[in-house]
């Protein structure tokens, strides 16, 4: 299926319409904060539907369900960070805990802005070369390696109040790999805070702290697009109703991803991850899937 372009910018989800955009609003949802890759799925749900593609415009502006979810869900901690960070300054306490781990999180989102910016003209053009399945299909794979790897040799034990500049860094390097798409902002960062030793559910608390401030960049960056090239009223309208179904879903993916992390392990994704990778170049090899 042809992408649809408006100004070089891909705008798929509006010829697709309210029904099937809250269909892949409710997917987008549930995908975006698992470690499983959402845009895999928005590639191969409407694939195997025979839908228009949404478009990487689409995937992007979805980030602000993303945040409305992660910031409800970790609604403490995101007040602590801010309001604990605003009087440490008022008091000119540069030691204060809130404030070192919030500047962290914005020094460890400088490497996936530098990136982002390099990258700006492949990553949500028409026809991008990053969102063919083939593509996805191996960054499906490599992380679910990757994953199973820092589920395997992890130590599991240290919490968020342990973490350190370091970390942060460390983490906001494997943000990174987000760009790609299959390769998941979840799984990379999860994966990550994992394989430095941090407890399941903090290893995901943690990466989903940190990655507040890109998720809202890169959100607000393309609503700032879809505006330039002038989307108008029904595409907006269409838009909105994507990102409030999937502001709900996400918010539930996050409550079963926590529960899972925290009574299980990240295995269930591993498989998952691998599976639908595996699916995804079989389908290309055999022509099922384009």
């Amino acid at each position: 299926m042809a992408d649809i372009c408006t100004q070089g910018v891909d705008t798929g989800f509006v010829g697709l319409g309210f029904a099937k955009v809250a269909f892949l609003g409710l997917v987008q949802g549930i995908t975006e904060l698992l470690p499983i890759s959402s845009t895999a799925h928005m590639r191969i749900v409407p694939a195997v539907l025979g839908w228009q593609d949404p478009g990487s415009a689409f995937s992007a502006a979805m980030q602000l369900a993303a945040l409305a979810a992660v910031v409800s869900y970790f609604w403490g901690n995101v007040r602590d960070l801010l309001f604990g960070s605003i009087d440490a300054l008022t008091r000119r306490d540069f030691a204060d805990r809130h404030f070192q781990l919030a500047s962290w999180i914005v020094l460890a989102t400088i490497p996936i802005l530098i990136a982002g910016v390099v990258l700006s003209g492949v990553l949500n053009a028409c026809n991008s070369p990053l969102r063919s399945l083939s593509v996805i299909g191996w960054a499906c794979i490599a992380m679910a390696i990757l994953l199973a790897l820092a589920e395997i040799f992890a130590r599991h034990k240290r919490t968020i109040g342990e973490a350190s500049l370091a970390d942060a860094l460390l983490v906001g390097v494997a943000q990174v790999g987000a760009l790609i798409p299959g390769v998941s902002r979840s799984g990379s960062t999860l994966t990550a805070a994992l394989g430095l030793g941090f407890k399941r559910a903090e290893a995901a608390r943690f990466s989903f702290l940190l990655g507040l401030p890109a998720i809202a960049l890169a959100g607000l960056k393309e609503l700032w697009e879809l505006h330039k090239v002038h989307l108008d009223a029904h595409g907006w309208s269409v838009l909105g109703l994507g990102l409030l179904v999937a502001s709900i879903s996400a918010f539930f993916a996050i409550w079963g991803l926590m529960r899972v992390l925290e009574r299980f392990s990240a295995w269930p994704f591993v498989i998952y991850r691998g599976l639908l990778g595996v699916v995804l170049l079989l389908g290309v090899a055999m022509g099922w899937l384009v």
